[in-house]
């Protein structure tokens, strides 16, 4: 089964090749620097898919925050067993 987690850019490498470009990427609390090559319209602030260290698409900051949430509540129910 693969897992693709949303995260939020935090920054930008300064790389002028499209293909290196990487960011920081937020995931509730805990960042990473994820590779951009995919999604060369990214910019900070915005939510994007991340899979497998490359950030796979962008994603609308109203469906980022309900995957969060539902991410979340399985976390909880999880910790209630």
């Amino acid at each position: 089964m693969c897992l693709a987690v949303p995260g939020r850019i935090i920054s930008l490498t300064n790389d002028t090749d499209p293909l290196a470009r990487k960011g920081q990427i937020d995931f509730s609390g805990i960042t990473k620097e994820i590779s951009l090559a995919y999604v060369p319209e990214a910019g900070i602030n915005d939510y994007v898919i991340v899979h497998a260290g490359f950030a796979i698409s962008l994603l609308d900051e109203d469906e980022a925050h309900a995957s969060l949430q539902a991410f979340q509540a399985l976390n909880e129910f999880r910790n209630e067993e």
